[in-house]
C-alpha cells in the first residue's frame, strides 16, 4: 500500500508562487505521479503528471506554462511548483501515484491512478 502526503498549501495573493510537495511511503515512488485539484462543486481536474523515470511530463491546459512538476526518486518526493497564481487556482490539491510497467509514461486520466493523498488546500486571494 502506497501512502502519499501532500504539503505546502496555504493562503497567497494573486501573482504569488507556491511549491507543493508530495511525500511517498518508503520505497513507494516506483510509480508515475500526478497532481490534480478539486474546487467545491467541481470535478477533480488533472494538472500535471510525470513518468516514473522523470523523463516525461504532461500538463493540463489551465496550468501549462505556470506550473512545473518534478520529482526526486531518491527522497520519494514529487513537487509542483506553481507560479503566477490566480484566484481561480483556489482548490484542494491532490497528489496521486499510478502503477506502471512503462517507466517513461506520464498519465493524465484520473482513473489511471491507484493511490491518492488526502490533499492540501491552496487559496489565492485577488
Amino acid at each position: 500500500q502506497v501512502q502519499l502526503v501532500e504539503s505546502g498549501g496555504g493562503l497567497v495573493q494573486a501573482g504569488d508562487s507556491l511549491r507543493l510537495s508530495c511525500a511517498a511511503s518508503s520505497g513507494a515512488f516506483n510509480y508515475a505521479a500526478g497532481w490534480f485539484r478539486q474546487a467545491p462543486g467541481n470535478d477533480r481536474d488533472f494538472l500535471a503528471s510525470i513518468s516514473q523515470n522523470g523523463a516525461n511530463t504532461r500538463y493540463g491546459d489551465s496550468v501549462k506554462g505556470r506550473f512545473t512538476i518534478s520529482r526526486d526518486n531518491a527522497k520519494n518526493l514529487v513537487f509542483l511548483q506553481m507560479n503566477d497564481l490566480r484566484p481561480e487556482d483556489t482548490a484542494e490539491y491532490y497528489c496521486a501515484a499510478a502503477r506502471s510497467q512503462y517507466p517513461e509514461q506520464a498519465y493524465y486520466v484520473k482513473s489511471r491512478y491507484n493511490y491518492w493523498g488526502k490533499g492540501t488546500q491552496v487559496t489565492v486571494s485577488s
